[in-house]
């Protein structure tokens, strides 16, 4: 199995030839909602000529209705089971551009999937973007149960070290998606090219988050 490693900066610019890049096994982001996980896995997949799935999608089409009413008639804990199931499915299949549920990396089972069969990319974004980019959709139920910046802020310390145990971490620009297309593509190479470290750092991240 090829290691991982976090790459927490690259550079601005045009995206590099991602023709190049031949990836071992799927790619699946994670990070919070709005942090650009759907829009930048459909460039990437469109870059490197391969299927994009959205997990959140891919759910609601097995259970015939919204995420949203999924959470209204059978809870979180529900959701998340069939999220999982979802997932594991869809890391037995051929390689995809993955773009997963903000809260799919923090189910155990859902992680130790994705670490084993995916490399995991996190988009990392500050709060002041992430409520910027969901004000502008109506479907994010977590965020209908109270202050969105609140809630936001407390995902964030919820969510954030766990995350860190991405394979790679990169900050989501504010900016043309083509920005953060670019710092994804550049790491992803990094990646390829050096995994060695990585599962030193992953066992640091993961001890951070205990």
């Amino acid at each position: 199995m090829i290691g991982r490693r976090v790459v927490r900066t690259a550079s601005e610019g045009s995206v590099p030839a991602a023709e190049m890049l031949k990836l071992p096994r799927t790619v699946a982001f994670v990070g919070l909602m709005g942090a650009g996980k759907s829009c930048i896995g459909r460039l990437l997949a469109a870059a490197l000529a391969l299927p994009f799935v959205d997990a959140d999608k891919e759910i609601e089409s097995a259970a015939g209705c919204s995420i949203e009413d999924i959470f209204t008639a059978h809870g979180e804990e529900a959701f998340r089971a069939g999220e999982r199931r979802v997932i594991a499915r869809l890391l037995d299949q051929p390689s995809v551009i993955l773009a997963t549920g903000g809260g799919a990396f923090m189910d155990p089972d859902t992680r130790a999937l994705i670490h084993e069969r995916a490399i995991s990319v996190w988009l990392r974004a500050d709060v002041e973007l992430l409520l910027r980019r969901t004000s502008r959709r109506n479907n994010r139920p977590l965020l209908k149960r109270g202050d969105p910046r609140k809630i936001l802020r407390d995902l964030i310390e919820e969510r954030y070290p766990v995350y860190a145990e991405a394979d790679i971490v990169v900050d989501s620009v504010d900016g043309p998606p083509e920005m953060t297309l670019a710092r994804v593509t550049q790491s992803l190479r990094s990646y390829l090219e050096n995994p060695e470290a990585a599962g030193r750092r992953r066992a640091k991240a993961g001890s951070a988050a205990e």
